[in-house]
């Protein structure tokens, strides 16, 4: 009887673009990325680089690019592991990618739309810079470990929700420290920040999951 074989090689060709976007980064800005590196529980790179971000920019544009390529294949892993599904669709894991794309690249549009009406542009401006920093930090995390789960570990229910728990502690971490950033302005308008938290940072997700489930 012959055994199928899963291959891996699409995978395997992402990882590489992966860590190939890393080391342009590396190249291209090595002070910066060494301070990016570190950006959990150290604040320096979020105040030295916060001043001089732009609209449009090549370091953050291109872990960006990375984000999506990593997030990608972990949520198709996922996929396949809920779904017993052995072969991989490339056109399904290109939608994955363009909807986590659309789906981030929309919620930054609209929250400095808010920040705009509200004439709060430099604080959203800041903000959204800690918030897509370590966004792109789980980029860069999630390459090892799609790696592990690819090639070393054998996918079971408690090793997903393993690798979900630490991708959720980094993301309280960066939620956290932008909070405890702009504390003073928090505890002045209690009752707005409450909302923009239930409105966008809450919602969306809980809209995702019921989405998923259906």
């Amino acid at each position: 009887m012959l055994r199928e074989i899963a291959s891996n090689e699409i995978f395997t060709v992402l990882l590489i673009i992966g860590l190939a976007i890393l080391a342009i980064v590396k190249l291209t800005a090595p002070k910066r990325f060494d301070d990016f590196i570190f950006v959990i529980g150290n604040s320096k790179y979020l105040k030295i680089y916060s001043r001089d971000q732009k609209f449009l920019d090549k370091f953050d544009a291109l872990l960006f690019g990375n984000l999506i390529i990593t997030s990608s294949v972990f949520a198709y892993i996922l996929f396949q592991f809920f779904t017993e599904t052995k072969e991989i669709s490339i056109n399904t894991l290109f939608k994955i990618g363009v909807g986590i794309a659309a789906f981030i690249l929309i919620k930054v549009l609209i929250e400095r739309l808010i920040g705009s009406l509200f004439e709060l542009d430099s604080l959203m401006d800041t903000y959204l810079f800690q918030k897509i920093s370590y966004k792109n930090f789980l980029g860069v995390l999630l390459l090892p470990i799609n790696a592990f789960l690819l090639y070393s570990l054998e996918l079971t229910l408690p090793i997903i929700y393993i690798m979900l728990i630490i991708l959720l502690i980094v993301n309280i971490i960066g939620l956290i420290t932008s909070f405890k950033t702009h504390q003073s302005l928090i505890k002045r308008h209690f009752f707005y920040f409450i909302l923009y938290l239930c409105a966008l940072e809450i919602a969306p997700y809980v809209i995702l999951y019921k989405v998923f489930l259906t």
